[in-house]
């Protein structure tokens, strides 16, 4: 049994440097999200259009990340996160032309919608790079004895700034307007800079050697097909996520359902990572010790049933509660798929492993808003949700049923 000592591991310098560093840019990346799917619907009054956001940066993401595995693996990994770092910041700069002049230049709204999606398809690029980076770099910065509680002093890093984030991206938005926003956004990614620059270098096990890309990230597709715990976590991450992508439709439900303005959309928005962080909470005083792969199931499958209410729901405090059980029981099913991810790869191949994991991360939130705002246009929003929640029970019933290894896992 690994210990759980999360002080211990913070005692790490260089690792806290490397939390507090993504905390800064997923909070920015999170008000980023908050402030898109808010300026697009009002641009537009089409939840389809909310869809399109996940779609236009999902198809680079993904279409890069097998490469963007191969080229983690073979690079000084600091580097490559400062790269992309500044390239956000370049990318998101860019939307200040429409938010500033848009008076000056007139512009439309669907021109504006477009210059968004724009923008969005090659944030798409640097996210292929930027998702695997970190997780790769902490089981160089602590021990092993350590990375179960690394894992999870990550992820409740990303929820912490998720929560903040999403709420403070709805309060911005309502007293202080788009630009002003963009404004915050930009800065704290350059904040998060900072902190990337006192990591130490972390160079290849490659450096020496003539490695054929293909076969490089075939190699990584190869490991994660045979290893069934790995292969059904992520399966179910990604199908259960992409069906019950309801956070998507948030703006929806805030401005037509629900009526609660820019504040009740940043808090609704808030509400799923307020339950995850609870809980990570929880689980970083008493981790758990057994049974982790029929507790993944269990919580998926309890996930599907909340996204089920919430479509149901039309009162204001339901609905928040609704989401913040999702979170909670989708922040116990992060943890478990982190760890398993983590412990069940190797150093060598890591950056590809974990870009196949972005792979499924990816096609599950960005596609999942895609899929949200497809299917609200084919059935209504209510509807759409519905079955997102129930297709989301049937998927974590399948795996649970087809793989046996991952019902049996523990660690």
């Amino acid at each position: 049994m690994i210990s759980f000592t999360p002080l211990q591991t913070l005692k790490n310098v260089e690792f806290r440097n490397l939390l507090t560093g993504r905390f800064f840019i997923v909070l920015a990346f999170r008000m980023l999200a908050t402030l898109l799917g808010w300026w697009v619907y009002q641009l537009t009054k089409d939840p389809f259009s909310i869809g399109l956001i996940g779609l236009s940066e999902v198809i680079p993401a993904v279409s890069c990340a097998l490469y963007a595995g191969h080229v983690i693996d073979m690079n000084e990994k600091k580097r490559l996160l400062l790269i992309c770092n500044y390239a956000y910041i370049f990318l998101i700069g860019l939307l200040l032309i429409p938010a500033f002049f848009n008076v000056e230049m007139h512009f439309t709204g669907h021109q504006i919608t477009y210059f968004i999606y724009a923008v969005i398809f090659f944030t798409g690029i640097a996210r292929a790079f930027i998702g695997p980076i970190v997780p790769s770099m902490i089981p160089k910065i602590v021990k092993k004895d350590n990375l179960p509680n690394a894992v999870t002093l990550n992820q409740a890093t990303f929820l912490i700034s998720s929560v903040c984030g999403h709420a403070a991206g709805g309060f911005l938005i309502g007293y202080f307007g788009v630009r002003w926003t963009l404004i915050v956004i930009i800065a704290l990614i350059f904040l998060a800079s900072l902190f990337f620059f006192q990591l130490n270098k972390q160079h290849s096990e490659y450096k020496k050697e003539e490695i054929n890309v293909i076969e490089s990230m075939r190699e990584g597709i190869s490991y994660i097909l045979k290893t069934k715990e790995i292969l059904g976590a992520l399966c179910l991450d990604m199908f259960a996520v992409l069906f019950g992508g309801a956070v998507a439709m948030i703006p929806v439900y805030a401005t037509d359902i629900l009526k609660v303005g820019a504040e009740g959309f940043g808090l609704l928005n808030a509400a799923s990572d307020i339950g995850s962080m609870c809980i990570i909470t929880v689980l970083s005083i008493v981790p758990l010790r057994k049974n982790q792969g029929k507790i993944l199931l269990a919580v998926v499958t309890g996930f599907g049933l909340c996204i089920i209410g919430f479509g149901l729901s039309r009162l204001y405090w339901l609905s928040f509660l609704f989401l913040m059980m999702s979170g909670m029981l989708d922040g116990i099913s992060v943890v478990i798929r982190g760890t398993i991810v983590q412990l069940k790869t190797p150093d060598h191949i890591r950056g590809r492993v974990l870009s196949v994991n972005s792979i499924f991360i990816m096609s599950s939130n960005e596609m999942g808003q895609f899929e949200s705002g497809l299917m609200a246009k084919l059935l209504g929003i209510v509807r759409s949700v519905v079955f997102g929640g129930t297709m989301t029970v049937l998927v974590a019933l399948i795996v649970g049923t087809t793989n046996k290894k991952l019902r049996k896992m523990q660690y």
